[in-house]
């Protein structure tokens, strides 16, 4: 048994009272259209988004097109700056260690203040090393990418 927790309460409050603001709205709205922008950039590639697009602030890419595993594509987006997680597509032939697919979403950057044109960049990067996982040279033009992306969108404004 339990009793109410004062600082759940209050954290409840606070998200409460953030969600009837109209930015919160604008955020949200910002969010999906960004999903969105993020999923059609990666199809227009070739990758399938395993409902075949998003509702939602997230999508699961089947990568097994491209012989690639999920933890595969989540070290190499990693090395060029860009953060994913491997994650089963329904199915899966790997184990869920492995995994066939890798899980995107659109709050962090739309948080930066992405638009939709930078997450179909953001889609593009991502095809553009998940078409040549191998070839650093375009890792590394990733990485550049990413950090341009990033500089222009800094977490915290000067």
């Amino acid at each position: 048994q339990g009793g109410p927790l004062m600082h759940v309460i209050a954290g409840k409050t606070v998200a409460f009272k953030e969600a009837l603001d109209p930015a919160f709205v604008a955020y949200q709205q910002q969010v999906l259209k960004n999903a969105d922008a993020l999923a059609k950039a990666l199809i227009a590639r070739g990758l399938r988004i395993v409902s075949g697009r998003t509702e939602s602030h997230v999508m699961l890419v089947d990568l097994r097109s491209k012989n690639l595993t999920g933890k595969e594509a989540e070290a190499i987006l990693g090395r060029a700056h860009m953060t994913c997680n491997k994650n089963g597509i329904p199915n899966d032939p790997q184990k869920p260690f492995v995994t066939s697919g890798i899980r995107l979403g659109s709050p962090a950057f739309t948080t930066r203040g992405f638009k939709e044109e930078d997450a179909t960049m953001v889609g593009n990067l991502i095809a553009d090393i998940l078409d040549n996982p191998g070839d650093q040279a375009i890792v590394e033009r990733v990485k550049v990418e990413v950090k341009k992306l990033t500089d222009k969108y800094p977490v915290y404004a000067a």
